[in-house]
């Protein structure tokens, strides 16, 4: 006796999500999108770095409300977004795409669905500083 069930293919093949963490990334597609009277932008990143991940693919959103807007801001600038078009408070989707910049993300679930949060950003050329383990403790620190 047979028996299909849908989706039980999917769930053999492996991992490709990111894990929660920081990550120099890629804007590779972006869309406006407008769902219960709440404007954001799904975004596609790709991981550059670290190495191990690079390749790897992760969706994420940034809301246009206006108690949000300080977020999508924040993101905008760090990424290199197009200043002047910024201080016209335009935003090019096309501008988007290829936008380099660090990312932190963690995951939440929310009635059974995992969700992709974006936690804090900066610029592509903090990557180094940010990426590079501590630098190890002073002997002095270690008799304490």
């Amino acid at each position: 006796m047979k028996r299909r069930f849908q989706g039980l293919a999917s769930t053999a093949q492996p991992n490709t999500e990111v894990p929660d963490g920081v990550f120099l990334v890629r804007v590779d597609s972006v869309r406006y999108s407008r769902e219960r009277q709440k404007p954001f932008y799904p975004l596609r990143f790709s991981v550059i770095e670290p190495e191990p991940l690079a390749g790897r693919t992760f969706p994420g959103r940034l809301y246009c409300t206006p108690k949000a807007l300080w977020k999508f801001s924040w993101f905008l600038r760090d990424f290199g977004y197009d200043p002047e078009l910024l201080g016209r408070d335009e935003v090019e989707e096309k501008g988007l795409i290829g936008l380099r910049g660090v990312v932190k993300v963690s995951h939440m679930v929310v009635n059974g669905r995992t969700l992709v949060n974006l936690d804090a950003f900066a610029p592509a050329g903090a990557w180094e500083s940010i990426s590079s383990p501590a630098s190890p403790p002073l002997p002095s620190e270690l008799a304490s």
